[in-house]
């Protein structure tokens, strides 16, 4: 049995670290709703974006001189993904289910013959990774929504991203993210960036059922609005990731306390009995020694 003082040392340290929890779990409290009301605001204008994109896409689809980042390169040899994580830890199973499904990815790619790239976004999915897929990663970016997700910097990877695909680096582009859905439950979600996917017509007119003419004409339309889907596409893959995130770690924070609550608890039964044993012990040899006497 651990001495008197060995238990009071060890009640004193996880009462500091519950603070230290209790703390943390306000200060993504506090910030979770500013970042859940970010990433549904973002939603509608990026769902509307890819639909009609969509539209003008399948208007165009088939014609000579499409655009690259709609019609692809005529192969899908290499891959590039993006694994959006974030700088730090103490979020539970946030930065290890992007990471999980990244790998699950890679594996499948590679197993159909692909070549696979990496591109990373945050600093504990750069180190997850480089465990057993260092040589894979091409481009790593940390410190992304420190101060709060902004537009520019999704842009600069979008810019960055467009610019290696120019280059002929890879074929397909793919992001994984999680999806925030509430502060306890994050969706790992995959989303092909490159070449724009197409979808198939639905029974509902995406333009809203009017007849529209384009000017310039559709070609030059999707010329500008791609590159730029890209950079929203990826912004909005931050955004659901910073809210996940905030999510994922106050409900992570505050499981810390708990346990931490419960750990004081039977701590402090322990040190009871142990201080018990001890008196009894010394009335014990007192009664003894006077017997003895």
């Amino acid at each position: 049995m651990p001495s008197l003082k060995a238990i009071r040392i060890r009640i004193a340290s996880v009462q500091s670290t519950r603070k230290i929890t209790s703390a943390m779990k306000m200060v993504a409290a506090s910030k979770l709703r500013r970042a859940q009301l970010a990433a549904e605001a973002a939603r509608p204008y990026a769902d509307r974006m890819e639909r009609m994109l969509g539209a003008l896409a399948r208007s165009v689809a088939g014609q000579a001189g499409a655009h690259p980042m709609m019609a692809g390169t005529g192969k899908s040899d290499t891959h590039l993904i993006i694994a959006a994580s974030a700088d730090r830890g103490l979020c539970g199973g946030f930065n290890s289910s992007i990471t999980r499904s990244t790998r699950q990815l890679v594996a499948e790619l590679r197993g159909q013959g692909k070549q696979v790239k990496l591109l990373t976004i945050g600093r504990k999915g750069r180190d997850q990774l480089r465990r057993d897929l260092a040589p894979l990663i091409v481009e790593t970016y940390e410190g992304i929504g420190r101060r709060g997700v902004a537009f520019a910097e999704a842009d600069r990877i979008g810019r960055r991203v467009a610019e290696l695909f120019g280059q002929g680096a890879f074929d397909v582009c793919t992001i994984v993210y999680n999806r925030f859905q509430s502060a306890i439950s994050q969706v790992v979600t995959r989303r092909q960036l490159i070449p724009f996917p197409v979808p198939a017509e639905s029974g509902a007119d995406d333009l809203g059922g009017a007849v529209y003419e384009f000017e310039p004409d559709e070609a030059e339309i999707l010329g500008q609005l791609l590159p730029r889907n890209l950079s929203v596409q990826i912004f909005r893959a931050l955004l659901e990731n910073n809210a996940s995130f905030l999510g994922a770690q106050m409900t992570a924070m505050d499981n810390a306390t708990r346990n931490a609550g419960e750990m004081i608890d039977n701590l402090t039964i322990l040190r009871n009995r142990t201080r018990q044993a001890q008196i009894t012990k010394e009335l014990i040899e007192i009664i003894s020694g006077a017997e003895a006497l």
